[in-house]
Formats: C-alpha cells, sequence, structure tokens
C-alpha cells in the first residue's frame, strides 16, 4: 500500500522544490509517519499531487535512494529502506544542529553574550511549539 503524504511546498523561499520534497520525506520516516518497506507514492502520482514537475520528484527520490533513505522494489515501485528512520533522524539532527550554529553566529554577531543567546534559547523551549 501506498503512503499517503502531506506537504508544504514553497516555491518562493529559496530552497529548491527538489529539495523541500526529499526533507519531507525525511521528516515523515524520521517521525514515524512513513516505516520500513511501506511504498512512497509514484514519481507520476507525487508529481500530480504536488502540481510539479515528474523530473522534479525523481531528482529527489533519487536523493534518497543515494543516501539509502529509499529503495526500488522490483515490480512494485519505491519504498522505505530498512534502517532508513535512524538515517533520516540522524539527517534531521545534522540539518537542525546547522541551523542552530548559524542562528549562534547571527547571535554573537549581534553582540550577545552566550548567557543571553542562552536564556533566548531556553525562553523559546519553555514556549508551545508544535
Amino acid at each position: 500500500m501506498t503512503a499517503q503524504l502531506f506537504f508544504d511546498i514553497n516555491t518562493s523561499n529559496g530552497v529548491p522544490v527538489y529539495e523541500q520534497v526529499a526533507r519531507q520525506i525525511v521528516s515523515a520516516i524520521a517521525s514515524g509517519g512513513l516505516n520500513a518497506g511501506q511504498m512512497v507514492p509514484s514519481v507520476r502520482e507525487m508529481a500530480k499531487e504536488l502540481a510539479i514537475n515528474p523530473n522534479t520528484v525523481s531528482r529527489a527520490y533519487r536523493q534518497l535512494q543515494d543516501n539509502g533513505v529509499l529503495e526500488t522494489v522490483r515490480g512494485s515501485g519505491i519504498a522505505v529502506s530498512s534502517g532508513a528512520k535512524a538515517k533520516c533522524k540522524s539527517m534531521r539532527s545534522q540539518a537542525i544542529g546547522q541551523r542552530i550554529a548559524h542562528v549562534i553566529v547571527e547571535a554573537r554577531q549581534s553582540q550577545l553574550s552566550d548567557d543571553e543567546i542562552l536564556k533566548m534559547i531556553q525562553s523559546e523551549m519553555r514556549k508551545k511549539h508544535p
């Protein structure tokens, strides 16, 4: 059975669409929304659902296959590979770490002390974010 995925594609945020598709599949796997062995929509189905070029979806799927997250199942389509959840969690952790590093650089360039930065982070963590 093919998974039902919900994507939020933003063509004006500067992130290539294929990268947005790949990131959202990685997030779905990391969070348990997609599991090992579960089929992802075909390239054509996904392209139609998102109203994007099939080559864009193909590029995202190829990137994820190269990273060992997705695998071709002969005669069936493309599925989540075994071990993908751990890989996706690691990929998400690295991406979040990079974003945090950029925020810290920006905060230090704004002459904020480490204590001020930590207080800001702690304040945000106490808030009810989804």
